[in-house]
């Protein structure tokens, strides 16, 4: 049986994109950040569906990318384009949500290096990892 992980949301990620998801779906981006967290809480099981891949694995942490759909719109997540970057502290059975954006919020041409760079500026302790 899996069991449950705490969840924590970084400073960095709910200051800079969480707050651009409130502010744009209001009441509905409170029941997708439960869902999130939810999901997360379980991310043994998350792993096993296709909303989730492993993109590195160091030691005890595993660093992960999940897809999500904002609660009330059409769109599946896999379409939305919205995207968790979490490290996953296996060991501790702790997740640390690193980044939370829409596509549309990372500049440049190429997604994962956009989100690979503001990992490693905005968190030294993963920067290695990536």
């Amino acid at each position: 049986m899996p069991s449950n992980n705490y969840v924590t949301i970084e400073q960095f990620s709910n200051s800079h994109f969480v707050k651009t998801f409130a502010k744009k779906y209001k009441q509905h981006w409170d029941r997708t950040l439960l869902s999130i967290i939810d999901g997360l809480e379980r991310i043994e099981l998350l792993l096993l569906t296709n909303r989730a891949e492993t993109i590195c694995v160091a030691g005890a942490i595993k660093i992960i990318k999940m897809e999500f759909r904002v609660d009330g719109t059409k769109e599946s997540a896999k379409s939305s384009g919205n995207r968790c970057i979490v490290a996953w502290h296996i060991d501790k059975q702790a997740v640390v949500v690193l980044l939370v954006y829409s596509k549309t919020d990372i500049a440049g041409r190429n997604e994962t290096a956009t989100w690979k760079s503001l990992v490693r500026d905005n968190y030294r302790e993963y920067s290695n990892l990536i």
